[in-house]
């Protein structure tokens, strides 16, 4: 973690978050190019989680590579699995700037970037080629859905299943995100009558792809029992558990944003998540959020989660955070 934290972190947060996010992500595009046999892959414990092979448990979140620009990449910096998007079935420029916010001495992070993505027509022409041209990573690719800001919420399962349609030869798992603050009523989706009828529109095409949904950390206990049993019910194949949440009373009122709070303020409410749901079921757990250390991520393996993913800890840790935990190995 040396040279991340001592020498490239300092110049990324010496810039604007979302201006160091595209360099960063410029970088990967060009790392991206190279064999993916570049560097020495981590050499993690292998798992298989609902038919899946997993190289190591490790993973990067939904909202880093929008539009799966640096698949290869993610391979090459020891990740196990990448999960691209969220994407929609249009084009979006997503919310006004400023949108992301660092808040270092807490290690978290606010952002409202709002689904931006170049929608998922283009996206898929972009991994079609990958596949095609052989460029495709040695690890799963998750496609995360979410909804077009402009749809209204009663035409939402049409246009998750429009995105759907266009993606679904292309990933190795799927996740419905119903759980961002950052579309307007998108949680909503959460509630009974409609979690049902996009489950069963995805389902109704899905040709035995693994379908996950990913929830909020500000659920009830009551409404994550419901939404489990819905799960079931529709047969899904896990749960990513958590999104960022919206509470921000952690914060002092001068550094609170619009927008969801990711990081250190959210590794105990996510952790808790993690086993209130582990108790209520079997099903694969991919848990995320507040995930910034070895010792974090040691114990929600020991909680229970099948496969964990990275974000804000990636941003304020760096690629070796990825190899300490991906080689953590046999920690059950």
């Amino acid at each position: 973690m040396g040279l991340y934290e001592h020498l490239l972190k300092p110049i990324f947060f010496a810039m604007d978050p979302e201006r160091a996010h595209h360099l960063a992500i410029s970088s990967l595009k060009q790392l991206s190019k190279l064999p993916t046999n570049f560097l020495p892959h981590a050499k993690g414990e292998g798992t298989e989680v609902f038919g899946v092979h997993f190289p190591n448990r490790v993973g990067l979140a939904a909202g880093f590579d929008k539009n799966a620009v640096a698949l290869p990449a993610w391979e090459t910096l020891g990740f196990g699995f990448v999960e691209a998007g969220t994407i929609t079935a249009q084009a979006q420029p997503g919310n006004p700037t400023p949108r992301i916010f660092r808040i270092p001495e807490q290690e978290a992070l606010i952002n409202r970037l709002g689904f931006n993505n170049e929608g998922a027509e283009r996206i898929a022409a972009r991994l079609n080629k990958l596949r095609n041209t052989g460029g495709w990573p040695n690890i799963p690719v998750g496609i995360n859905i979410g909804k077009t800001k402009v749809v209204p919420l009663e035409q939402a399962a049409a246009d998750y299943l429009g995105s759907f349609r266009v993606l679904k030869n292309l990933g190795d798992y799927y996740v419905l995100n119903v759980s961002s603050p950052n579309t307007p009523g998108l949680r909503q989706l959460q509630e009974r009558g409609a979690i049902e009828e996009l489950f069963a529109a995805i389902q109704g095409e899905n040709t035995g792809k693994p379908l996950l949904v990913k929830i909020a950390p500000d659920l009830t206990g009551e409404q994550i029992e419901d939404l489990l049993a819905i799960v079931k019910e529709y047969r899904l194949a896990g749960i990513i558990a958590t999104n960022t949440t919206i509470d921000q009373s952690c914060l002092p009122e001068s550094r609170r944003q619009e927008g969801g709070l990711s990081g250190r303020p959210l590794t105990t409410r996510a952790l808790d998540i993690l086993r209130f749901i582990r108790k209520l079921t079997d099903l694969p757990i991919i848990s995320v959020g507040g995930i910034m250390s070895v010792d974090d991520a040691k114990e929600r393996f020991d909680s229970g989660a099948n496969l964990i993913q990275l974000y804000t800890g990636f941003i304020y840790r760096g690629p070796g955070l990825i190899w300490q935990i991906a080689t953590l190995g046999r920690v059950r």
